[in-house]
């Protein structure tokens, strides 16, 4: 009987059986976790989530997984500049304008990482182990990176929309 239990945790993959990196099942389960994201943010009753529609509310997910699995199959070296990312940039702004406030945008984002990681989870048999964690890694921290461009740009838009203040006569 412990045979069994050590015969599933095992890290290498039976023979046969088809490893896929982390970039390949988030790339072909795209779709399936920005719906896993839409319905956390709908369970969230984040605000704003009733008045912007689900296409308006996840446009910006396609690019963010595009430069996502781009970065897993080009790994940069750990503490490297983070890439600009003109989508991430966009998303910020789009975000102001729909009248999010900045921790909305910085749930959403935590909403995202649950998603992805979500998806990974339901799709551990075909994932190739000895690479998750580095992956994870490179998840974690390009998400972060596009929030903090999509604060950055929210940020510079939210400034150059305040009015001055009036001078005192």
């Amino acid at each position: 009987m412990g045979g069994a239990i050590k015969d599933s945790l095992t890290l290498e993959p039976s023979l046969g059986q088809n490893v896929e990196s982390v970039a390949t099942i988030l790339e072909t389960e795209t779709q399936v976790t920005i719906d896993d994201w839409l319905h956390r943010i709908m369970d969230e009753h984040l605000p704003n989530a009733a008045r912007v529609d689900e296409k308006a509310r996840s446009s910006h997910l396609p690019a963010l997984f595009h430069e996502l699995i781009l970065r897993l199959r080009n790994p940069i070296p750990s503490g490297s500049p983070i890439r600009e990312s003109k989508a991430a940039a966009e998303h910020g702004l789009l975000r102001l304008k729909q009248g999010y406030s900045a921790a909305t945008l910085i749930e959403e984002s935590r909403c995202l990482q649950v998603s992805i990681f979500h998806t990974l989870n339901l799709n551990s048999h075909r994932l190739d182990f000895n690479r998750l964690l580095p992956d994870v890694m490179v998840i974690a921290d390009e998400v972060d990176a596009q929030l903090a461009q999509a604060m950055a740009s929210y940020e510079s838009g939210a400034s150059q929309t305040r009015k001055p203040p009036i001078a005192a006569v």
